[in-house]
């Protein structure tokens, strides 16, 4: 009995220890944050081709799959022995994933590179005409003030003929040359390193897949040598929910953007409007993104479109704006479903909130992982309140005043 006791009070020691040693971490962190995200971002950087990897494993996980399971049924009967098949099946399925990442790649770079050389090429030779057309739209509003319209004019002139002259002398360009010539350096490097990074990633992806279920296999091995059976099987199920909830996620998004792209193409083309590709490639891309995905697209091809026509820009905000409500109310829970279970405050909160913390990819897998962590959170909660007894419905505890502690009563 004593032992009991003293036991009881060790634990509570060592756990009061640990909480303060956390805060002082905590602590320490938020004081030296720049030091702590100089780290961080290090470690992202060296990590780099590994973190590529991982991402393009788990994205061709399901076309891997159905390619070995494909050519393992079709070399069942030509080769017997199981061992054989089934490195023929990888080594099939590792070639075959290869070919369609690089058909997706070299389709994209095949639509997207002469759109935007043509794109950039005909705002260049259309910048005269878009100056002559900004000139008649000041004489139009201002054509009953001549005088206001004369100083606008001026204005208008006066730095029209600035700014070409800046762009013509070479005096303006040197002191900037130093500069020019670093940004142009980082851009290049940044280039190299982003396909060294792939290029490895490529690599780390091949390895991955052919692995990957060996790795299960070891991970399962760890957790139930590890824990006790409960807490293993426990362990075993959240993660199946995790890849539920990211896998259904992400190749939903997936499609509903490709789906997203090709409507917008389809409009845009029968509306005859300019940049038809590289506006809907755009559009496609970017609605990866949840809830503010179309708008972020929206806005350089908006701008792109308004150098055109005024007119044709309206056009396109409007239809960007059926579209997005299309997706969101329609396409969108038609693919997806409730595949995260959240409602549409706590998607804006998960965007937002990973936004800022890690950027567009931030507000990619921002919706799955605060789905996760809602639907942990959420569990945790249900089975404590079980264990006192309590109500898990929440319309229970609406206009609850207290509950009473020995009839475990609800008061209102």
């Amino acid at each position: 009995m004593k032992d009991h006791k003293y036991g009881k009070y060790i634990v509570w020691g060592v756990t009061a220890f640990l909480v303060i040693v956390a805060c002082i971490l905590v602590t320490l962190m938020l004081l030296r944050w720049q030091a702590v995200r100089g780290v961080i971002d290090m470690i992202n950087e060296i990590l780099a081709p590994i973190t590529y990897g991982v991402i393009l494993a788990y994205l061709m996980s399901p076309v891997y799959n159905r390619l070995y399971g494909w050519t393992g049924a079709l070399l069942e009967k030509a080769v017997k022995k199981p061992e054989r098949r089934a490195s023929f099946s990888k080594a099939l399925a590792t070639v075959g994933s290869l070919l369609f990442l690089a058909a997706v790649v070299i389709g994209l770079i095949s639509m997207i590179i002469p759109t935007v050389v043509e794109s950039i090429m005909g705002i260049v030779n259309s910048i005269p005409s878009y100056v002559q057309k900004i000139s008649s739209w000041i004489q139009t509003i201002f054509a009953n003030n001549p005088e206001v319209e004369t100083a606008v004019m001026n204005a208008y002139q006066h730095g029209v003929d600035r700014l070409l002259e800046w762009t013509k002398s070479t005096a303006n360009w040197m002191p900037n040359l130093e500069t020019a010539l670093s940004s142009v350096y980082s851009g290049v490097m940044g280039i190299v390193n982003v396909t060294k990074n792939s290029l490895i990633g490529v690599i780390v992806m091949i390895y991955l897949l052919n692995i990957k279920d060996t790795l299960t296999a070891q991970a399962k091995k760890l957790a139930y040598g590890l824990f006790s059976l409960r807490f293993a099987n426990e362990l075993v199920e959240k993660c199946r929910f995790v890849h539920k909830v990211f896998g259904g996620f992400i190749l939903g998004k997936l499609i509903d953007s490709l789906i997203i792209g090709i409507l917008t193409f389809i409009i845009m083309s029968l509306l005859k409007m300019p940049y038809t590709m590289l506006i809907s490639v755009i559009i496609g891309v970017t609605n990866i993104i949840p809830f503010f995905g179309p708008f972020i697209g929206a806005i350089p091809s908006a701008v792109l479109l308004l150098l055109v026509s005024p007119k044709q820009c309206l056009i396109f905000l409007i239809l960007i704006l059926l579209i997005q409500q299309f997706d969101g109310n329609i396409l969108g829970p038609k693919i997806l479903g409730n595949s995260t279970g959240l409602s549409s405050f706590w998607v804006l909160f998960s965007i937002l909130f990973f936004g800022g913390i890690m950027g567009p990819v931030g507000m990619i897998i921002g919706v799955p992982t605060f789905a996760v962590i809602s639907r942990l959170l959420a569990e945790a909660v249900e089975k404590r309140l079980k264990k006192k007894l309590l109500s898990v419905n929440t319309d229970d505890y609406r206009g609850l005043k207290h509950i009473d502690e020995d009839r475990k009563t609800f008061v209102r």
